[in-house]
């Protein structure tokens, strides 16, 4: 298992590249070095933990991800913050799926609750996405209560 310095810096090198962002434009917002940020990247040393707070914040992850992280591992880089990946579901005959346990457990999702299913059929972003019910229904105000009852009623 690699080390929480090595997935500091493979995740700082990739969240920088991913923003666009030079060593110096970290450096200001953070208010160290440019020098301290290379060393971060490189894992020579370790920012420390208000360095860390203000990282996760302005590559918005969250702080674990951005201390525990590791892209090899999980096969996939570093999320943003409160946005996950949970696998991939296979569609059944009849249109099934089984959501997988770690998004069940995590979203505290119980036998029983509804989802409401929404589509995007353009070409480019076509997919689909779940929601709870009264989630949605807070969102739009209530207006679809009657085409989406909320548990209970």
């Amino acid at each position: 298992m690699k080390s929480s310095k090595g997935n500091i810096a493979d995740n700082l090198r990739y969240l920088r590249s991913r923003s666009g962002l030079t060593q110096e434009q970290v450096a200001e917002y953070i208010g160290v070095s440019r020098q301290a940020v290379a060393k971060w990247e490189r894992g020579e040393s370790l920012p420390d933990i208000l360095n860390c707070e203000a990282l996760a914040d302005l590559f918005e992850v969250s702080l674990t991800d951005l201390v525990r992280h590791d892209a090899q591992k999980e096969g996939m880089p570093i999320p943003p913050r409160n946005k996950h990946i949970f696998g991939v579901v296979t569609l059944g005959e009849r249109g099934q799926i089984v959501l997988p346990k770690k998004a069940r457990d995590t979203l505290n999702l119980q036998p029983g609750d509804t989802l409401v299913v929404l589509g995007d059929t353009s070409p480019l972003t076509k997919g689909i996405a779940l929601i709870a019910s009264d989630v949605f229904l807070k969102m739009t105000g209530g207006v679809l209560t009657e085409i989406f009852p909320s548990k209970g009623d």
